[in-house]
């Protein structure tokens, strides 16, 4: 007897096969009653009729339990009105666990909290396992982007001794006798493998101490962090675009049943190819005051801000040209106007907010190191930050993309806390 997973379904019409799985629910219809079940690949209904399944099966009816689980044998049919246009006429169901209390979710309304306390169990339900599959085919289409185009990828630590992002939003840790902070980002590690490499990238967790309750937030998220030797702004915003079109093209061709499952409208997805819009940061303040926005020149975005900007478009958009002020020390500053840095930021549409921030590095040491002094930072942990710059310094580029939030974008979820297997924020840390 062949074992096969529901996504082979299609490749075994009329034969017979074996299910691994769990039971969904049931429903009965007097002398044939269904079986919704699941293996994690999909949904496919079981059809259970007297006279054609074993009688000990046919009977279990009663007695079986929603994550019951179960082993099927039967008969692939081909059948459009099903999920998955198949269903499976049971000849046998072998319970191999039974369930002895109620699941705790059931299809009635949970409150968030309730819903992320059962985390564990919630991922199991069919919209959960949409969003997480779309969330692996990003990966995979980041992964496959960076592959195809050169990159290397070169694993940036968890631990470092220094910050990248400023020092209120660190996790400090105890590091034999000395403190370590939880990564910010892994940029700083990528400008080493790029002066190593060329193009190098990595992708893992990042974490932020940021004290924040928005349904943008998390404290441990993943990002991806490419860096290119030789590359400035305007071809780093390029690199930027053709990531994202790259990762939307993935999804609408391997996740359409998903997206299905999410109710997500398509037809705003579909319109995502690159070029996308570039503005400067003058401009969209322009733009903001223009709608009458509160914003005050010289601040970042704030949440509405970001949402009132992506209404006006209809694709990302990369704002570039930031008051050095209010970006990152390593920023390199714009050669016709020294109060702007290099930066940039893409801010999804459908008020998701920034997914990808990035910009031109500083590479003249002597600026570096003022800045580094700017921004009341010790020199020590960064001296061998300074050596790229001592030792064979070119312009040099990169971004990093949020993960959760791209996903969050993408699968029109509410709130990022749903984007990720097992979110980490301020009030949570189990399971």
């Amino acid at each position: 007897m062949k074992t096969v997973t529901i996504n082979q379904l299609d490749k075994f019409e009329g034969q017979e096969v074996q299910l691994k799985g769990w039971v969904y629910n049931t429903r009965n219809i007097g002398k044939i009653w269904f079986l919704i079940f699941r293996d994690g690949t999909g949904l496919v209904q079981g059809v259970v009729v007297k006279g054609e399944a074993t009688d000990e099966s046919f009977n279990l009816e009663q007695d079986l339990n929603q994550e019951d689980s179960v082993i099927l044998t039967g008969t692939v049919r081909k059948e459009p009105r099903s999920v998955g246009g198949y269903e499976l006429g049971i000849k046998e169901i072998h319970v191999v666990n039974h369930v002895t209390e109620e699941f705790p979710i059931s299809p009635k309304e949970h409150g968030a909290d309730f819903l992320m306390s059962n985390r564990h169990l919630w991922l199991r339900s069919k919209r959960q396992n949409a969003i997480m599959r779309v969330r692996h085919q990003i990966v995979k289409a980041i992964r496959d982007f960076f592959d195809d185009h050169g990159f290397t990828l070169i694993d940036s630590p968890i631990f470092t001794g220094n910050a990248v992002e400023g020092t209120t939003t660190l996790f400090e840790v105890d590091y034999f006798e000395r403190s370590a902070y939880l990564t910010q980002s892994g940029q700083l590690y990528q400008e080493a493998g790029a002066t190593a490499f060329g193009k190098t990238y990595c992708f893992g967790p990042t974490f932020r101490a940021e004290k924040s309750k928005t349904r943008r937030h998390l404290t441990e998220f993943w990002m991806v962090e490419p860096e290119m030797a030789y590359v400035d702004l305007d071809e780093n915003m390029t690199w930027a675009e053709n990531l994202v079109g790259a990762i939307i093209h993935r999804v609408l061709e391997q996740c359409q049943p998903e997206l299905k499952t999410l109710e997500r409208d398509v037809s705003k997805l579909e319109g995502i190819i690159p070029p996308f819009p570039r503005i400067t940061y003058d401009e969209a303040a322009k733009i903001l005051k223009e709608k009458g926005s509160d914003f005050e020149y010289g601040h970042d975005f704030g949440a509405a801000h970001e949402t009132l900007l992506s209404e006006q478009f209809d694709k990302p958009i990369m704002v570039h040209r930031w008051p050095a002020g209010i970006k990152a020390f390593y920023m390199k500053r714009d050669e016709h106007n020294n109060d702007l840095a290099l930066g940039v930021d893409m801010i999804a549409p459908e008020g998701y907010g920034e997914m990808i921030g990035g910009g031109q590095r500083e590479d003249d040491i002597d600026i570096l190191i003022n800045t580094i002094r700017h921004h009341d930072l010790p020199l020590e942990p960064f001296k061998w930050y300074l050596d790229l710059r001592k030792f064979g310094s070119v312009p040099h580029s990169g971004f990093g993309l949020g993960l959760e939030r791209t996903v969050a974008w993408i699968c029109g979820t509410k709130h990022i806390r749903e984007t990720i297997p097992f979110p980490r924020t301020m009030s949570r840390l189990e399971p």
